[in-house]
């Protein structure tokens, strides 16, 4: 029996990292694929250099954990299934927040679209496209922090923005769901600090609060930093030993300093 191949990464000196080409992760739904896009890379004459390729959603991880990438081309669909790499999408946004992602579609789906972007992609690219030019370009401008998408596209983000009902009332009762490291997790990214200062509060690594982070959204129902803060503060204003998990004196003592910050 033939195992799967391992993820690949091809190691070169951190020094080139933020000043040499753009490195770049390319997850697709098939070590050919792969292969196939690394060599047409070569061609490109944007500044890009192809570090790791993955075939699934555990290799994705696997190969975030152990390189420094720029930018990540992720396929919507994987080796381990249909629709995979969408979802994933999530939890490399909340634990590689800095790292933008990109998104293949193998066709345009507009509820998908949405999807990627209300998940955290930074642009979405149709593998239809024969100029494969184009791709490289949209690699190289959310590299610079700007946005990929078509006019259609943007349109129909405003107007699901724009159908969206608004914010929904918090209840604090949500906050019981979680544990109470978790609650300290909430409670510090909600002053806004970032993870890797919450870590250090904490003891812990930047990656376990990444991964707390993932369960606090689940949990409360929610996708970003920014619900998470609001969800905090308001549940503070209803009850702050609700908010804190921590016995009341201490509660009450420790939420007027946060408030106060």
């Amino acid at each position: 029996m033939t195992s799967r191949p391992s993820p690949r990464m091809f190691a070169e000196p951190l020094s080139n990292v933020g000043q040499g080409p753009i490195r770049v992760l390319i997850a697709l739904d098939s070590p050919m694929d792969c292969q196939l896009l690394l060599t047409a890379s070569k061609r490109s004459r944007q500044q890009l250099s192809i570090v790791a390729w993955a075939v699934s959603k555990t290799d994705i991880l696997h190969c975030f954990s152990r390189e420094n990438i720029d930018v990540a081309l992720i396929n919507a669909d994987l080796e381990d299934g249909r629709l995979a790499g969408l979802d994933v999408l999530t939890e490399i946004h909340t634990s590689y927040p800095r790292t933008p992602t990109v998104m293949l579609f193998d066709s345009w789906n507009d509820d998908l679209v949405v999807h990627a972007f209300c998940a955290g992609a930074k642009g979405v690219f149709c593998r239809t496209e024969k100029k494969l030019d184009m791709l490289w370009k949209c690699i190289s401008v959310v590299h610079e922090g700007q946005v990929w998408a078509n006019s259609g596209q943007i349109h129909l983000l405003l107007n699901t923005l724009r159908k969206a009902p608004p914010i929904r009332e918090v209840s604090s009762l949500g906050l019981k769901l979680l544990t109470t490291r978790e609650t300290h997790v909430a409670n510090f990214v909600a002053e806004g600090l970032p993870n890797k200062e919450v870590a250090l509060r904490l003891g812990l690594t930047e990656h376990t609060v990444s991964n707390y982070l993932f369960r606090i959204y689940n949990k409360l129902g929610i996708s970003s930093r920014v619900e998470l803060v609001l969800y905090v503060m308001k549940g503070r204003e209803q009850s702050p030993l609700l908010a804190s998990g921590q016995s009341e004196p201490r509660a009450r003592r420790e939420c007027t300093l946060l408030l106060q910050a």
